[in-house]
């Protein structure tokens, strides 16, 4: 009988070639893979330490790690102006100093957001708070009491109330013969609370810094609605008021990126705020081919976004990367392009991101940005 221990006797039939000849099994290391390494815990001391071990890890952790390697290379280019999109109920969820930092130090230079959550974060900067809800409160109890309801937490509809008084304020102040944007009703924002509340706020340091807020589905908010009513009383006194006008967000925006030889963009969600901020580079190219305008071709090298939801439940609002790269908004990445998507709640993982990538440029900061 053949000894089954020797390579030799074991064939395939009908062949006769041993299986070493017929499969080379290799080592990963001759084929350039990256090995992975165990995350030792012991090992880690900072958030830096505990991001970069993760990125040679697997799953949604090695996805974190490449997320602040891209995003740390977007904020180090200097050629490079830095767009943060942003959906979902952030700021009642408490990450509006999360944004604040990201402002302040830097990492961003302009911010397209959902109505609701620059509504939000303005409540909790005016002085407002939030509450975690109360399982034992049906919601039938909760609107008795005043109590809007976001998932686990709770908005008052009386903090709501008081930002109607502060933004009704703002507007008896604005020049009511000049359309304006979101943006510059944003920065009016800003600087009512620059002026009149102490600590900090995403509107508040966005003046400070001098970082545009557009806001392009302005109606779908508190404050849009609270504008639709500052409108209807002036008509009702036949008075004049000041008008909005979207395209003026747009051109704007384009003017901004038209500025920078190259632009990235940085993600909480999807939504309108992703596509709105994306569809800039199409909208340059067409305006370049239909209207023959010399302008510059914008695509974004840089992509960073944190969302749990895959492209087929249509949560995705702009595509993926790859997608992107159908329609003109993404360089490709085999012609450069550095892009990380992270599948997970961005209250879990956002916070570690930026404290991990503030703790590498405090060791070795970014140059200064100009785009003039």
């Amino acid at each position: 009988m053949a000894d089954k221990t020797d390579p030799a006797s074991l064939n395939v039939p009908g062949d006769g070639a041993p299986i070493e000849e017929i499969r080379a099994l290799h080592d990963g290391v001759s084929d350039g893979l990256t090995p992975l390494t165990p995350l030792d815990l012991g090992r880690i001391e900072t958030a830096d330490d505990l991001v970069r071990a993760m990125g040679t890890t697997a799953f949604a952790g090695r996805r974190l790690g490449e997320a602040a390697d891209v995003l740390e290379a977007m904020i180090r280019d200097p050629e490079c102006l830095v767009v943060a999109t942003l959906s979902g109920a952030m700021t009642i969820a408490k990450m509006g100093l999360v944004v604040c930092d990201m402002i302040e130090q830097g990492f961003v230079q302009a911010i397209v957001s959902t109505g609701a959550l620059m509504a939000h974060g303005f409540v909790e900067a005016a002085g407002g708070r939030h509450f975690k809800h109360d399982p034992s409160m049906s919601d039938t109890e909760l609107y008795e009491k005043g109590y809007d309801r976001v998932y686990d937490t709770l908005e008052l509809e009386k903090s709501l109330d008081d930002v109607e008084i502060i933004l009704n304020s703002v507007l008896e102040e604005m020049d009511t013969r000049t359309p304006y944007g979101s943006a510059e009703l944003n920065r009016l924002l800003g600087r009512w609370l620059t002026h009149h509340v102490g600590g900090r706020g995403i509107l508040k340091s966005a003046v400070e810094k001098d970082v545009p807020v557009f806001v392009p589905a302005f109606t779908d908010s508190e404050i849009g609605l609270d504008i639709g009513l500052h409108m209807e009383r002036c008509r009702a006194l036949g008075r004049s008021y000041p008008t909005f006008d979207p395209y003026r967000d747009l051109e704007q925006y384009t003017d901004l990126i038209r500025s920078a030889p190259k632009c990235g963009i940085f993600t909480i969600g999807g939504g309108v705020p992703r596509n709105w901020a994306q569809q800039v580079a199409p909208y340059l190219e067409i305006r370049r081919v239909r209207l023959q305008i010399d302008e510059p071709l914008r695509q974004f090298s840089y992509g960073v976004r944190i969302c749990p939801e895959p492209v087929h439940w249509g949560g995705l609002s702009g595509c993926t990367y790859t997608e992107g790269v159908s329609w003109g908004k993404f360089v490709a990445q085999e012609d450069g392009g550095m892009y990380s998507e992270v599948f997970t709640d961005a209250t879990a993982v956002w916070p570690l991101l930026i404290k991990a990538v503030q703790e590498r440029l405090a060791k070795n900061p970014a140059p200064e940005k100009d785009f003039g």
